[in-house]
């Protein structure tokens, strides 16, 4: 995988519970903790943690799919979005996350993989269970 990193977690809740939460201003902010702006269509730009982290919303799959040109105000200038791939699966005992990141700056990696778990799967525990 180029420059990126895969993360899974479930989740007590419904597919549905956590795709409208992601997509949509109030439900994001709730489920991180911090503010955020989110236009929820394809096409849709979204930004939450203050602006550091910003992008637009690319493809899709009602409570199955979302892929995001995603970046943060630490890329370069220079460096193109990154890639935000989360795939939702209903299991028995609630909805398998999966979360791929690729295509990240050179060096960055590891504090977005860092980042991932301590704002958004941290915060998403508590709001959601897990």
């Amino acid at each position: 995988m180029k420059n990126g990193f895969t993360l899974t977690e479930v989740f007590k809740v419904s597919a549905s519970e956590i795709h409208n939460a992601w997509l949509s201003s109030e439900g994001h902010t709730a489920m991180t903790g911090s503010p955020a702006n989110v236009d929820g269509r394809v096409g849709g730009k979204f930004a939450a943690w203050d602006g550091y982290i910003f992008g637009t919303t690319l493809e899709l799959t009602p409570d199955q799919r979302i892929v995001q040109a995603w970046r943060t105000s630490e890329f370069p200038d220079e460096a193109p979005d990154s890639r935000l791939e989360v795939l939702l699966e209903e299991t028995g005992n609630g909805t398998r996350l999966t979360l791929t990141h690729t295509d990240m700056p050179e060096g960055q990696v590891d504090s977005y993989r860092q980042g991932w778990e301590d704002f958004y799967f941290k915060p998403m525990r508590e709001y959601f269970g897990g």
